[in-house]
C-alpha cells in the first residue's frame, strides 16, 4: 500500500532540515551560520481502518484529519 490517503489524496511532501551553528545576533553573538542542508520527507499520519465503501467492508488507509472529520463510515 502506498502512503496516500484514500479520501483526500494527501501524500508525502518534500522538505529540508537546516543545521545551524553559532549564537544569534540578538543574544550577543555574531549570527547563525548554516552548516548543512539535508532533504527529508514529511509523511501524512495514515491509519488503516475497515470502512464501508459502496456497501461493502474494505480495508483502507485514511489520514487522521479525514477520520476526525467523519468522512468515512467505519465497519462494525
Amino acid at each position: 500500500m502506498s502512503k496516500i490517503c484514500y479520501i483526500c489524496g494527501k501524500k508525502p511532501i518534500a522538505g529540508r532540515t537546516i543545521k545551524r551553528r553559532g549564537l544569534a545576533k540578538k543574544k550577543g553573538g555574531v549570527g547563525q551560520r548554516i552548516t548543512g542542508i539535508t532533504n527529508r520527507r514529511f509523511l501524512p499520519n495514515l491509519q488503516t481502518v475497515h470502512a464501508i465503501i459502496k456497501g461493502r467492508s474494505k480495508k483502507v488507509r485514511v489520514c487522521t484529519k479525514c477520520l476526525k472529520a467523519g468522512k468515512i463510515v467505519k465497519a462494525v
